[in-house]
C-alpha cells in the first residue's frame, strides 16, 4: 500500500470492480454506474496506459473522459514499461484519492493480473526489469528450450517453478530475473496482504459467440476508425515491433502487412482470431463459478439492474457525511 490513506474503517473504504472480457460493453456499463453514482473511473486495462494507441486498445474517448474522470489512461509512452508493482502502487494511490473526495471509485478492465493484484493486494517483488538479463534468459530458452530454463528455475526456487507453467516462458524469465537480481527467491518476496477496502466485484458476460461477434464487429470499426494509420504513425514515430505494446493485439498482427508478406483482409482475420483467444484467457483469470464476482449477463441487463446492485450494496457499506442512500438513479447521457 502506498503512502496514501483511506478511512481506516474498511466498511467506510467501499471499491466497486467492474471486470469481464474484452467487447462485453465494460467501458459503457462503467460511464452509467459512475453518473449514476458520482463515481470515478481506476483503468485495470494494461493496453489502455500507452498514449498514442487509442483505436487499438478501444480506448474511451475524449468525450467519455470528459463525462467521467478516468485514472490510469495515458500514462506512458509505448516504449516506457509499467510494471504490476507501479500499477498497483498508482491504482491504490487513484482510490485512495477518489475516496477522500467522497466519490466513489470504480475499478474497471479486463486485465485480470492487474485486478486481482489490486483486489487480492498482491505483494510484488519492486525489481526493476534488467533488459540484458531479461534477453540472455529468452536466448537460453529459445537455444535450450522453455523447459530447460523451467528446470533451472526449479533449482533455484521450487515453489515457484511448481506455480508456473514451464511453456509461460515471460513468467519463469522474470521469476529468475527476481530471484538473480535479488538473490532470494520470489516464492518468498511474494504474498497477499487484503487492502484497506471493501469490495463489491462485478462481471459482465454474453454468450460466448455473440461476444465473439461482437469482437469482430469493433475490430472492422477499429479499421474504418483508422488502425492503419495510428499503427503506421506509431512506427514512423519509433516504435519498434520489439516493444510489447506494438507486439500486442491490435498493433502487432499488422507487422507481416507492413513488411509486404500478408494482405490487409489477412491482418484483420488474424486480430480477429487472436481476440477470440484473449477473451478466453480472460475467461481462465474470470471465471463465472467465482463466488466472489456477481456476473450479470449482458446486453439482457439493463443498466439500471447493475445500479441497483450496487445501490443496495452501497447502502450496507457506506455512509459518508452527507450522503443519502436514495439517490435516485441518474440517466448517464
Amino acid at each position: 500500500m502506498t503512502s496514501a490513506r483511506a478511512d481506516s474503517t474498511v466498511e467506510w473504504n467501499p471499491l466497486v470492480v467492474l471486470l469481464g472480457p474484452t467487447a462485453v460493453g465494460k467501458t459503457a456499463m462503467a460511464l452509467d454506474l459512475a453518473c449514476a453514482l458520482d463515481g470515478e473511473v481506476v483503468s485495470a486495462d494494461s493496453r489502455l496506459f500507452y498514449r498514442g494507441m487509442d483505436i487499438g486498445t478501444a480506448k474511451p474517448s475524449s468525450d467519455e473522459q470528459a463525462v467521467v474522470p478516468h485514472h490510469l489512461i495515458d500514462i506512458a509512452d509505448p516504449d516506457e514499461t509499467v510494471g504490476l508493482a507501479e500499477f498497483q502502487s498508482l491504482a491504490y494511490d487513484a482510490i485512495v484519492s477518489i475516496l477522500m473526495r467522497g466519490r466513489l471509485p470504480l475499478l474497471v478492465g479486463g486485465t485480470g493480473q492487474y485486478v486481482r493484484a489490486v483486489v487480492e493486494g498482491w505483494r510484488i517483488p519492486r525489481v526493476p526489469p534488467d533488459p540484458a538479463l531479461r534477453s540472455a534468459l529468452e536466448a537460453e530458452a529459445s537455444r535450450d528450450g522453455a523447459s530447460a530454463l523451467h528446470a533451472r528455475l526449479a533449482g533455484l526456487d521450487p515453489a515457484a517453478a511448481a506455480a508456473i507453467d514451464y511453456r509461460n516462458v515471460r513468467r519463469v524469465v522474470r521469476a529468475l530475473e527476481v530471484c538473480l537480481v535479488t538473490g532470494q527467491p520470489i516464492s518468498q518476496q511474494q504474498g497477499k496482504r487484503p487492502p484497506p477496502f471493501r469490495i463489491l466485484q462485478i462481471g459482465l458476460t454474453m454468450d460466448r459467440e455473440l461476444l465473439y461477434a461482437r469482437a469482430d464487429r469493433r475490430v472492422d470499426e477499429m479499421m474504418a476508425a483508422g488502425l492503419e494509420g495510428e499503427v503506421r504513425e506509431l512506427l514512423e514515430q519509433g516504435y519498434g515491433w520489439n516493444l510489447p505494446a506494438m507486439s500486442g493485439l491490435g498493433y502487432g498482427q499488422f507487422r507481416p502487412y507492413v513488411e509486404g508478406r500478408a494482405s490487409l483482409q489477412e491482418v484483420v482475420e488474424a486480430i480477429k482470431s487472436e481476440t477470440h483467444s484473449f477473451i478466453r484467457r480472460q475467461y481462465n483469470w474470470f471465471r463465472l463459478s467465482d463466488s466472489a464476482i456477481r456476473w450479470f449477463d449482458v446486453p439482457e441487463t439493463a443498466v439500471k439492474v447493475v445500479v441497483r446492485e450496487v445501490e443496495r450494496w452501497l447502502a450496507q457499506t457506506w455512509s459518508p457525511p452527507g450522503c443519502s442512500h436514495d439517490r435516485p438513479v441518474v440517466e448517464c447521457t
